[in-house]
């Protein structure tokens, strides 16, 4: 399967959460800490109790390479985990000069063997060339993400009066000629998604910023409802993965799940 069957096999399930494991072991029940590899125990629960009601996982290397030789074979070892026909999401957020952009595309897809990534566009196309090269993984690219300090730049205005984040989503329309461009739109950002649901057509969108950052799973969903657009993925880490400190933790992670379902 190629990363976008495996976003559409999922999707014609009904499911539209992704299952964010920002795995932090500071954060994990404390009767993990007992396991050889804590991080891993809790990636394994956390999937095995998740997995047919997930649209995908996204994995955010930085809580990972933060704990360096060690860090990089739990990451390693929950790989292995999963499946062939559910979305595995790299979120380095990648972007550098063509060589070196190469060699991250090859670290992500061909090492770590990852269906998708998170890239920034603002060194241009060739920073993220190598990865579209790969016709067969997803490349979400960063428009308008979640975070306080999106107006530093991506809402700057250009001198024709668009948005810096207009420009990219049309930039990465562009980019797109083997169909495995995507955009990250963040779900603090409901009236911008309204005014722009158009203009994003069909890309693929992966939206985090639900729960702990305060975006709203209901605003987000009613907007694509509205649009009659179904090419969505909503992340959720924290709000899911440690919604719940107790050794059920998984049971409580997949309860709140179904509920995010249910309100699709």
């Amino acid at each position: 399967m190629t990363s976008q069957d495996k976003l559409n096999y999922r999707i014609a399930k009904g499911l539209h959460v992704c299952v964010g494991l920002d795995s932090d072991i500071n954060k994990i029940p404390k009767f993990l800490l007992n396991e050889n590899d804590p991080v891993y125990e809790f990636n394994k629960r956390i999937f095995e109790s998740t997995y047919d009601v997930a649209c995908a996982y996204k994995i955010n290397l930085a809580f990972y390479e933060r704990d360096g030789k060690k860090g990089i074979e739990s990451l390693q070892k929950t790989l292995e985990i999963f499946p062939d026909d559910v979305l595995i999401i790299g979120d380095a957020k990648r972007g550098d000069i063509g060589n070196t952009s190469q060699m991250y595309a090859e670290a992500l897809f061909d090492h770590l063997k990852f269906d998708a990534s998170t890239l920034h566009p603002y060194m241009g196309f060739d920073s993220v060339e190598p990865f579209l090269n790969y016709k067969n993984k997803l490349n979400f690219i960063l428009a308008l993400t979640s975070n306080p300090g999106n107006s530093d730049f991506e809402k700057l205005k250009l001198e024709d009066g668009t948005y810096l984040y207009k420009r990219i989503i049309t930039k990465v329309h562009e980019w797109n000629k083997f169909s495995n461009c995507g955009i990250v739109f963040g779900a603090t950002n409901s009236d911008e998604l309204k005014e722009n649901i158009n203009l994003i057509n069909n890309l693929p969108v992966l939206l985090p910023g639900v729960g702990a950052q305060g975006g709203s799973f209901e605003d987000i969903v009613s907007v694509f409802q509205s649009a009659n657009q179904n090419n969505f993925i909503i992340n959720i880490s924290r709000a899911l993965i440690f919604a719940d400190n107790s050794t059920k933790f998984d049971v409580e992670c997949r309860k709140k799940l179904i509920a995010y379902n249910n309100l699709i």
